[in-house]
């Protein structure tokens, strides 16, 4: 993983489902901050094959996808579309 202190990619258009700010906010966290966390190359909370297809994934083109656990029960995903479009933070339900 390499952490940046620039954005790696543009994020396009963000978005957000209703029930993921609600968690961000009963959990007290802006989505601006994993946003920037996303932007930046810290994937979060993914497997080590989600990080290397992330890192792939910048140079290449494809889609992005951070995971941020924000409780034991409650993960915030955020998925960058391949052609860096748009930039959605949902829950994993959602998907």
């Amino acid at each position: 993983m390499t952490i940046s202190p620039a954005p790696r990619f543009p994020l396009g258009e963000i978005v957000a489902t209703p029930a993921a700010l609600g968690a961000l906010d009963k959990e007290g966290k802006a989505p601006s901050e994993l946003l920037s966390r996303h932007a930046t190359g810290d994937w979060g909370d993914v497997c080590s094959a989600d990080c290397q297809a992330n890192e792939h994934a910048v140079h290449e083109g494809t889609r992005i996808l951070s995971v941020y656990e924000l409780s034991s029960v409650v993960a915030i995903w955020i998925i960058t579309e391949a052609d860096r479009s748009s930039t959605c933070l949902l829950l994993p339900e959602a998907y």
